[in-house]
């Protein structure tokens, strides 16, 4: 299986995570400038054999795009034009959040936090993509051998 990558955008750091080969779990991997970030995830996408390149988008809370939704699904299309890979939009809200609580809980300095929060939010990104994915694999399943 060829792995996902998951993308936190953000309009000046962008966090990526990856999956393992089976697509099971995600892990942070690195934190880009979002000036330089489609260059780097082409780079990305060809080193690790990414088939899938899921984007959260920021929806606002009535679930509507919002000006950083719209932006984060420009971004995702810049990297579909620049891979050629199936690009997923997914709802983020929180993931930002739930990280920096994750690692402040961790005992984890402010600046230390400050550069990990980015991936660590996509790897929440993406691994809710993952556990998603997985269960629909296992109702197939389920419902197959009934």
């Amino acid at each position: 299986m060829n792995r996902i990558l998951g993308i936190d955008f953000g309009r000046i750091r962008v966090g990526v995570a990856i999956s393992d080969p089976l697509g099971i779990t995600a892990q942070p991997l690195e934190v880009l400038q979002r000036s330089t970030a489609v260059q780097r995830i082409t780079d990305l996408v060809e080193e690790y054999g990414v088939s899938t390149v899921v984007v959260g988008v920021p929806n606002s809370l009535s679930g509507g795009d919002s000006e950083s939704a719209m932006l984060a699904r420009q971004l995702g299309q810049e990297i579909l034009d620049a891979t050629g890979r199936d690009v997923v939009f997914v709802d983020e809200r929180f993931t930002s959040r739930m990280a920096e609580s994750a690692l402040l809980e961790s005992g984890m300095r402010r600046q230390a936090r400050r550069q990990r929060v980015d991936k660590v939010a996509a790897a929440i990104i993406l691994q809710s993509y993952l556990d998603g994915n997985l269960r629909s694999v296992g109702d197939v399943e389920e419902n197959g051998a009934r």
